[in-house]
């Protein structure tokens, strides 16, 4: 098991103790992931409240509403009873229903004036309650079990004309009972759900600061220079899985860049110090030469020449950072490819006939893109130099075509050629192909013509021209 897995398993990890939780509290209030675990609490609190209410008023307040319900449906039927039998009828019809245990707590009582009954299965008027026609609260004595106890009672008055009362009620103590059971289950599964809520909040929280954790342990080492360190990937896909792999691409990019930056500083130190000897020898010679101006001169011109190669290698170096941070996008303008691409042909065609060389131009009219002419130049200036050193005296073709909607300039020779796997390797920084080194040149020249592509949202492709070498330059297209 690599260090990275075993970084990912957050079961090895020792129990941390009550002191060092008690001492990362007050860091753990003030995380984000905190807040957002209370913010979520917060929100599964206020739904489960909402919940409870929603169903503690359609079960106990159901109870409620049914018996308000069935005292309407009662009293309005007796009192139907009442217009159509009168008072005696009326008796007769409530004693009928108050006789023997009806099994659906229902109460009536019909009173005299004075409240004496006259029949119902109550004993007497309801001590303290009012004697006014509406719902009314009271409470009844009932035997269960043998025994005498209170139970409350939901009723409704009818008042008969003559001072007689109509009394019809309900027993409500088993819904009272239903209410109260309601009410406990209710408060422990809120209990329950917020108790479970608040693990699940914490749970969430110490996930997320887990893996915030392993992206600022792994900062930490790449900070102390171990680049090669990566975030580990849980497998998941979520966003901390997306989030440590841009960032791992991150680090590899970065680990590129500093690998290719040491090879640039080990190239540049190899590649400037037979130079800079060679210098240094021409000026002594210089210096210690006989009172002979013609080898003085000799010597000059020859650190002349030198200090000219190096200025070039830095020059070119400069240009390709120039290129690649982008710094003359702002210059850029309007420009026609053909006109550049003639331009550079015109300048390399004397070179090329004192070497041997027929250089052709085949343009295609009004093929435009917007650059940079100084940087532009230069690139097309690099194709052709390397087409002379390489081509072994062959011909040179230099095409301007309209490809797949883009402008396109091409420079072909009939060399060697490069293999198809160092393709792209020759487009780093003093690359050079030829072991003796002996051709004129830093390993730059490539480098450029990337930059230089990419600063113009371009592209460079090399490939085979049978024989000789084929790279072709395209750029997007506008008018001119």
């Amino acid at each position: 098991m690599t260090a990275v897995e075993k970084l990912s398993l957050p079961s090895r990890r020792p129990w941390p103790g009550p002191a060092r939780l008690v001492a990362g509290l007050p860091r753990l209030l003030g995380t984000h992931a905190f807040r957002l675990a209370a913010l979520y609490f917060a929100v599964f609190a206020a739904s489960v409240l909402g919940v409870l209410l929603f169903v503690y008023w359609t079960s106990a307040g159901f109870v409620e509403r049914q018996t308000e319900a069935t005292l309407d449906a009662e009293i309005t039927g007796l009192a139907e009873q009442y217009a159509q039998r009168g008072l005696s009828g009326l008796v007769q019809i409530v004693a009928a229903r108050s006789a023997g245990d009806r099994g659906d707590n229902m109460l009536y009582l019909v009173t005299d004036p004075g409240g004496r009954p006259l029949a119902g299965n109550i004993a007497g008027w309801p001590a303290g309650v009012p004697a006014r026609a509406g719902s009314l609260s009271f409470t009844i004595e009932a035997k269960s079990q043998g025994q005498t106890e209170p139970h409350p009672a939901r009723g409704s008055l009818f008042i008969i004309p003559g001072g007689y009362r109509l009394l019809v009620g309900r027993d409500i103590s088993d819904g009272a009972a239903f209410r109260n059971l309601v009410k406990t289950t209710l408060l422990w599964a809120g209990l329950l759900a917020l108790a479970l809520g608040s693990l699940g909040g914490a749970a969430m929280s110490r996930n997320l600061l887990r893996r915030v954790e392993e992206v600022n342990r792994t900062s930490e080492r790449v900070m102390a220079g171990n680049l090669s360190d990566r975030v580990p990937l849980k497998g998941t896909s979520d966003e901390f899985d997306q989030l440590a792999a841009n960032l791992n691409r991150m680090l590899e990019q970065i680990e590129r860049l500093m690998t290719a930056m040491r090879e640039v500083t080990d190239n540049v130190a190899h590649d400037l110090k037979t130079p800079l000897s060679r210098l240094r020898t021409r000026l002594e010679l210089a210096l210690i030469a006989p009172a002979d101006d013609a080898a003085r001169s000799e010597a000059i011109r020859g650190a002349i020449d030198e200090a000219d190669r190096l200025l070039a290698t830095f020059n070119a170096l400069l240009s390709i950072a120039e290129a690649e941070s982008g710094a003359r996008r702002s210059q850029a303008a309007p420009l026609d490819l053909a006109e550049l691409a003639g331009a550079a042909a015109e300048l390399y065609q004397p070179v090329a006939e004192d070497s041997g060389f027929a250089v052709s131009l085949e343009t295609q009219a009004g093929i435009g893109i917007r650059g940079d002419r100084h940087l532009l130049s230069q690139a097309f200036a690099n194709l052709l130099d390397n087409a002379l050193k390489y081509a072994g005296g062959g011909p040179i073709e230099i095409r301007v075509l309209r490809r797949g909607g883009r402008a396109v300039l091409e420079v072909a020779d009939h060399g060697p050629g490069i293999p198809e796997g160092d393709r792209e390797v020759v487009f780093d920084r003093f690359v050079r192909l030829e072991p003796s080194r002996t051709t004129p040149g830093n390993g730059l020249g490539l480098s450029l013509v990337r930059a230089v592509a990419k600063l113009h949202d371009g592209a460079v492709e090399l490939a085979d021209n049978h024989p000789g070498l084929r790279v072709s330059l395209s750029f997007p297209e506008t008018a001119t």
